[in-house]
C-alpha cells in the first residue's frame, strides 16, 4: 500500500469484470464466480442480492450512470466528430441541464496522472464536473462513428444512512436527472455540430 493502491473491483460498459488485482483481463468466469459468492453471502443473511445492494446504497450513497452516444456516419461524420470533440475544451458549457459546470479536465491538453502517479496517455476526452456532483465524460469511439457520453450521478446520505423510503425517492430522482442531462447533452451536441 505504501507504493501502490488497493484494487477492489473493475468493470467496463461491455460488462467485463475483474474482481481482484490478480485478474489481468475482464473475465466472464471470474465475474460469474464473484456474483455467486455475493448471492451466497446475501442468502446467508436472509437477503436477496437487490436487498444487499440497497443496503450498501443506503449506507454509502446511491450511484447510477448512463451511457449514450451521438452517431455521425461517413467521411462527413468523421469531420463532425472531430469538430464536436474539439468544441468541448475550446468552448465549454458554463452549465449543463441547470447545474453549473464547476470543473473541466481536458485529457488532451492537461497532464493527468493516475493514482500511482503515472501519466495518463493524451487523448481527446473531456470530463465535466457539475455543482450537483454529476460528472460527464465525453470521448470519441475508437471503433465506431460516434461520440460517447458517460454520465455519472450520485447522492450520498446527509445523515448516517438513507431510509428505505428516501432511497426509493432518490433512485427515481437520479434516473430522471440522468435522462434530463442526456436530453440537454444531445441537443447541445447537435447544435455545436450545426454551427
Amino acid at each position: 500500500m505504501k507504493y501502490s493502491s488497493f484494487y477492489v473491483f473493475g468493470s467496463e460498459e461491455s460488462y467485463g469484470y475483474s474482481g481482484a488485482d490478480f485478474v489481468r483481463d475482464k473475465d466472464g468466469n471470474a465475474g460469474a464466480i464473484m456474483f455467486c459468492e455475493m448471492a451466497a453471502y446475501a442468502k446467508s443473511r436472509g437477503q436477496t442480492v437487490d436487498q444487499l445492494l440497497d443496503q450498501m446504497f443506503a449506507e454509502f450513497g446511491y450511484f447510477e450512470e448512463k451511457n449514450s452516444s451521438i452517431y455521425f456516419e461517413g467521411a462527413e461524420g468523421a469531420d463532425k466528430i472531430a469538430r464536436l470533440l474539439e468544441s468541448y475544451p475550446n468552448n465549454p458549457p458554463k452549465e449543463i441541464a441547470g447545474s453549473e459546470v464547476t470543473g473541466i479536465t481536458d485529457f488532451e491538453k492537461q497532464t493527468i496522472r493516475d493514482v500511482e502517479g503515472d501519466v495518463v496517455p493524451k487523448q481527446k476526452m473531456s470530463i465535466f464536473e457539475l455543482a450537483d456532483k454529476t460528472r460527464i465524460a465525453v470521448r470519441g469511439s475508437g471503433t465506431e462513428p460516434k461520440i460517447k457520453y458517460y454520465i455519472f450521478a450520485q447522492r450520498r446520505p446527509e445523515r448516517e444512512k438513507f431510509t428505505a423510503e428516501q432511497l426509493t425517492k432518490i433512485k427515481s430522482e437520479i434516473g430522471e436527472r440522468l435522462e434530463k442531462i442526456w436530453a440537454w447533452i444531445e441537443t447541445d451536441g447537435r447544435r455545436r455540430v450545426a454551427q
